[in-house]
């Protein structure tokens, strides 16, 4: 029985990449605001060997690494979750998906609208907390959709669930990823509901994305194929159209994803546990919060070093990211940085990768272990 338990923390950069600056994204790194915020407490992650990465120079290096250790670049044109889990999955998208700084156009908007039977408010790049605190009251008088987007490509929609009923919001959210296709063919559509009244909204744990179908096979569909289990924790099977996931188990927050994943160690299976643990990048490198992404990565590291002692003998564990979101920089959008690569198993001999250029190393890495 193999299995390879693949986890992404989402936005976990360590450093700028090559082209960062083409991406306003020169001196971005993650890693370093996490460690500067005096919060940082992540000694599983040292040990394995998260310090020997080359470049890393804000955590201490040790000299006996647990694991494989290196960075990786992406060769996408892009820096969002889609592009940045497909990568891992063997597709480089060398033409990025679109984005739309004006706001979407007139027409996408009027199909939208006709199709969903509702107005729309805002439609302009936004804070996600900002556009419920500017648009949030109008919404709920009016019903209209709060519609809108970011540095990414993605038409996310905004509805306050005594407005519209999860089920309608998740709905809509379909009805518009049928529509954005081709030339508007977003990465994502997100379904962003929130609750409270007006002065005081608050987003909640009950979002979904409803991603594009991958343009071609994936690592997730050749495992799949080869009769073994892959299993998406968290939103990778929203992030994959469900193309390849045999199970999923979406969730809403690194801790619940973290329960669920100790829970599959648990269980028999053979094949990937694909996880993804957002709340990094959505609570805390989105909202500049350094301190915060800092305790996020303590957590989870007080959680690693429980996990490791339970791996069997033929598991393997790779840790990575998929961009990164500098929390002390000067947005709040994705930053173009390497990202972290570790492996780790009872059999597997540490070294030092270096650095490897291509995400889809990272799936070529379970795919070789779990077929050959």
């Amino acid at each position: 029985m193999k299995r390879v338990f693949l986890i992404v923390l989402d936005s976990f950069g360590v450093g700028e990449a090559p082209d960062a600056a083409a991406f306003g994204d020169k001196g971005a790194n993650t890693l370093r605001s996490a460690y500067k915020s005096g919060k940082l407490n992540i000694p599983n992650l040292i040990s394995m060997g998260l310090g020997n990465i080359d470049g890393v120079d804000c955590i201490t290096k040790v000299s006996s690494p647990s694991a494989k250790y290196g960075k990786v670049r992406e060769l996408s044109s892009g820096k969002d979750t889609t592009t940045g889990h497909w990568e891992i999955a063997g597709i480089v998208s060398k033409n990025p998906m679109p984005t739309y700084p004006e706001g979407f156009p007139p027409e996408v908007i009027k199909e939208f609208e006709a199709a969903v039977e509702r107005g729309t408010l805002c439609n302009l790049p936004y804070s996600g907390t900002d556009v419920i605190r500017d648009f949030g009251e109008e919404h709920m008088k009016t019903g209209k959709l709060i519609v809108y987007t970011s540095a990414d490509s993605v038409f996310q929609i905004a509805a306050h669930e005594n407005v519209v009923p999860l089920e309608k919001l998740y709905e809509i959210c379909r009805t518009a990823r049928k529509i954005l296709k081709g030339e508007h063919g977003v990465g994502r559509v997100i379904a962003r509901p929130f609750i409270g009244e007006p002065g005081n909204f608050t987003r909640t744990a009950n979002r979904r994305d409803f991603s594009l179908v991958p343009p071609e096979r994936t690592v997730l569909d050749k495992i799949k194929e080869s009769g073994l289990d892959v299993i998406g924790v968290g939103k990778i099977g929203d992030i994959f159209a469900m193309a390849g996931i045999t199970e999923s188990y979406p969730t809403h927050s690194n801790r619940e994803g973290m329960e669920k994943t100790s829970e599959l160690l648990s269980r028999d299976f053979s094949g990937l546990c694909f996880v993804n643990l957002v709340d990094f990048d959505m609570l805390f490198g989105h909202r500049q919060d350094a301190e915060g992404y800092a305790a996020a990565l303590s957590e989870f590291d007080l959680w690693l070093g429980n996990f490791t002692k339970e791996l069997k003998e033929d598991d393997v564990l790779i840790i990575t990211a998929d961009h990164g979101c500098d929390p002390s920089d000067d947005s709040t959008d994705h930053t173009r940085e390497y990202i972290p690569l570790l492996v780790y198993g009872k059999d597997v001999n540490a070294e030092n990768l270096g650095t490897l250029e291509g995400f889809f190393n990272i799936g070529e890495l379970a795919i070789k272990y779990l077929i050959g």
